[in-house]
């Protein structure tokens, strides 16, 4: 790798709000807040939307989708197709 030319990588933490969840990784991102984290040191924090706590397939709350009932209200809307 070319000296110079890579944004530092660094400890940050990301938190989803929703779930009340956050870890420490490593990362380029970058932000202007930052959070007390266990081991009492200081980072970095990106707020996130979802993560694998609140999102569907982890947390195992995903939707059932009817897609027989698609199917019948498309036909019902443009025709059957012949």
């Amino acid at each position: 790798m070319k000296p110079g030319i890579h944004p530092p990588y660094r400890p940050v933490v990301f938190r989803d709000r929703a779930a009340g969840f956050a870890f420490l990784t490593r990362s380029t991102a970058t932000s202007d807040k930052t959070v007390e984290w266990e081991d009492g040191a200081t980072y970095p924090v990106i707020d996130v939307e979802i993560s694998s706590a609140s999102h569907p397939f982890y947390t195992g709350n995903a939707r059932v989708v009817d897609t027989a009932g698609r199917v019948e209200r498309f036909e019902r809307r443009y025709g059957r197709r012949r």
